[in-house]
């Protein structure tokens, strides 16, 4: 019998803080003056804080809690926390429950073992944690654990960002404050906030976890260094969508549970095109909310895993030669009163407002293409980015043929007309004729209008949604800035628009793509279009600091030119420290499990021929065996010793930039030589000798 289910609706948000519990346990005017504080325009007071606080205690503590922490984004990508207990002894020896609004507002973590790009030294360990009040606080239950978290900002003592969510906060404000600007000139006097939204689509890999464990690789590195191909890969096309083995949907169904609880409006779950690859994407949320709900996806994928058997794999290219991961970010604008302003409608060529925001983004996207670009850079995504699966390096926009159209009628002086998708006939007396979009979908494109919305496909499965959404929501909020200001000062509204939308669909027809981003050919047409491309992470990241970004991120006060240097120092580090645990674990697989296994199995091969030889008989056939492995040996030997040299070579640089280009440039050929010996080896070893799970193992048996 199947056991009874509660019902999801009890289900969702029951680990929440939400605004339906704030209405049921605040007093209504301390409930009144928090949503104010909520709308931007009242400051939170300590008396608003105290009750609020001892609500969310009493809450906690009937859910089970005994802790809170200030859980917070720093520099690693991860999240972090420090838990304290709701206990202050009395002087009777009993303990009293406290948990206070200055408790609630803010604490204070040690800030120098963070990643601080030098904002932070040992000798100056103080940081604050501040509570970001727009997302919602929450329980959470980690085994027995259960703990009242408050989603934080993170700050140096001197006040400098040392965090993902500052920045995004920042970016918020300058995109509702430009964008509202807009609207206004245009004659919107309903609106009193714009948002951005986003809906992430999580890809991830599941292996078993008994696999997981005999492979150092992925243990350390979170991808296989070694690997030859799977006899069977993904060319039948057959798991993308496909039938959901029982024992991923039961992990499915769990990871749904736990993610509802928290109030993660997780929707849509499949079969991704890799063998043991699925997808996880929520519905739309602000993007700051977004980001934190993503971090919570992440989590509970990698802690459900373990309860089932298996281990979640969110490496951007944990497999070669098949499909990598990334994170679809779904961005979008909308207001207080419910307005998608990238919402084209039904004639978007007389959609002004959409118009202006849409000519915004395209503007701002080939402006700012290699910020945006270095905004994906790491050192996971450089094995993607470019694959058969994944955007290119190269930034370029999909608008669709109906879009395309009216950006170059924009050019041509004015948009008169719409193309209409129509009806589409399957030819079967049963079934109905189906709506037909106006445009088709490109699945090849970086940055893809898909209706309402942006869809960033560059983002990397590890990454934090945070970097590539304060850097979209800055560069919007730039153009948005220059387009108000060219509205405020006009006499004819209306001619004054026109004008600019010419001169942006004029001026940036460049960015628009429509075809295949991953022929060869765009490539070439790309570079006579005057696009970059970025193809190595560290070339990325080494044009963050352009004086034009500078200058952008401080017009817009989402960081200064200390913090955009800091965090460039510490994405450059953390690009050569991913590829020296990589070289270092390498050698470590390569000198104490590969080439001791080969070489066993030349000496098996040696008394055979031995065996066989004595009988009179040829052993033509095992002697050109052990050559060809023989000389495998020599070659992983040879590359092991290379790899060592080149180590040791590249470490001897200490600033950010050269040692972050030195291990890009000295390590990863010797890498890949060391790689193409085992994995030829892998082919000819006996499988009872090779130490390593094979692809076809991990990709197929479950």
């Amino acid at each position: 019998m199947c056991e009874a289910r509660v019902p999801i609706t009890e289900i969702f948000g029951s680990n929440v803080f939400s605004d339906a519990v704030m209405r049921e346990r605040l007093p209504k005017n301390i409930y009144k003056s928090f949503k104010k504080v909520l709308d931007g325009v009242a400051d939170l007071t300590p008396a608003v804080a105290d009750v609020l606080a001892n609500a969310m205690k009493d809450w906690a503590i009937e859910k089970g809690a005994t802790h809170y922490c200030h859980w917070f984004q720093p520099m690693t990508g991860l999240t972090a926390e420090k838990h304290d207990s709701f206990i202050s002894p009395t002087a009777e020896g009993r303990t009293l429950m406290e948990f206070s609004g200055k408790v609630l507002i803010q604490g204070e973590p040690d800030a120098s073992s963070f990643p601080s790009g030098g904002l932070r030294v040992t000798f100056e360990a103080r940081g604050y944690t501040a509570w970001d009040c727009t997302s919602p606080v929450f329980i959470k239950e980690d085994g027995k654990n259960i703990a009242l978290y408050i989603p934080s900002a993170f700050c140096s003592y001197t006040g400098e960002a040392l965090d993902k969510k500052t920045p995004m906060l920042r970016s918020m404000d300058a995109l509702n404050k430009q964008a509202m600007r807009v609207l206004k000139a245009l004659g919107n006097t309903s609106a009193r906030r714009v948002m951005g939204t986003l809906g992430p689509e999580q890809e991830y890999f599941l292996i078993d976890r008994r696999f997981y464990e005999k492979r150092l690789d992925l243990v350390l590195a979170g991808r296989t260094l070694f690997g030859a191909p799977s006899p069977r890969g993904q060319e039948m096309d057959d798991h993308y969508f496909g039938t959901l083995h029982e024992r991923i949907a039961s992990f499915m169904n769990e990871v749904n549970t736990e993610l509802w609880k928290l109030g993660v409006s997780a929707k849509t779950q499949h079969n991704e095109v890799s063998p043991a690859q699925y997808e996880l994407a929520p519905v739309f949320a602000t993007v700051n909310v977004a980001t934190d709900h993503n971090q919570l996806t992440m989590e509970t994928l990698r802690k459900v895993a373990i309860r089932h058997g298996f281990v979640c794999l969110l490496h951007e290219k944990p497999f070669a030669g098949v499909n990598g991961s990334g994170k679809h970010n779904n961005w979008s604008l909308v207001t207080d009163t419910g307005t998608n302003l990238l919402d084209p409608g039904l004639t978007p060529h007389d959609n002004m407002v959409f118009l202006v925001f849409l000519c915004a983004v395209v503007r701002a996207v080939d402006k700012y293409a290699k910020l945006l670009r270095a905004s994906v850079a790491n050192a996971g995504n450089e094995h993607r980015l470019g694959a058969n699966e994944a955007p290119p390096a190269i930034v370029s926009i999909f608008l669709g043929d109906q879009l395309t159209d009216i950006f170059g009628q924009l050019a041509d002086g004015g948009a008169k007309s719409s193309r209409q998708g129509g009806e589409l006939q399957l030819g079967i007396s049963t079934l109905p004729p189906l709506p037909k979009d106006c445009t088709d979908r490109n699945r090849t494109s970086p940055f893809a209008f898909t209706g309402n919305k942006f869809e960033f496909r560059m983002v990397g499965s590890t990454q934090s949604t945070s970097g590539p959404t304060f850097v979209l929501n800055t560069i919007v909020a730039d153009v948005l800035c220059e387009i108000a200001d060219k509205l405020e000062k006009s006499g004819d509204v209306n001619a004054t628009t026109q004008e600019v939308l010419k001169k942006i669909a004029t001026e940036h027809a460049r960015i628009i793509f429509n075809g295949d981003n991953y022929c060869s050919d765009w490539v070439v047409e790309a570079k006579k279009r005057g696009l970059p491309n970025l193809v190595s992470t560290v070339e990325a990241l080494n044009t963050i600091m352009d004086a034009e970004n500078v200058a952008l991120f401080g017009r817009h006060k989402v960081l200064s030119e200390t913090e955009l240097e800091a965090r460039t120092d510490i994405l450059l580090e953390a690009y050569s420290m991913t590829v020296n645990i990589e070289a270092k674990t390498m050698l470590s697989i390569a000198k104490r499990q590969i080439l001791p296994a080969a070489t066993r199995y030349s000496g098996r091969l040696g008394d055979i021929i031995g065996s066989v030889s004595a009988t009179g008989v040829s052993a033509d056939t095992q002697k050109k065996m052990l050559e060809e492995l023989s000389a495998l040996i020599t070659d992983l030997s040879a590359g092991i010793e290379n790899l060592e040299a080149a180590v040791a070579k590249s470490g001897a640089i200490e600033d950010c930039a050269g040692q972050a280009a030195a291990f890009r440039n000295i390590l990863v050929g010797p890498m890949e030589k060391v790689r193409e010996a085992a994995d030829r080896l892998e082919l000819i070893v006996d499988a009872d000798i090779w130490p390593l799970p094979t692809y076809a193992e991990m990709l197929f048996i479950k």
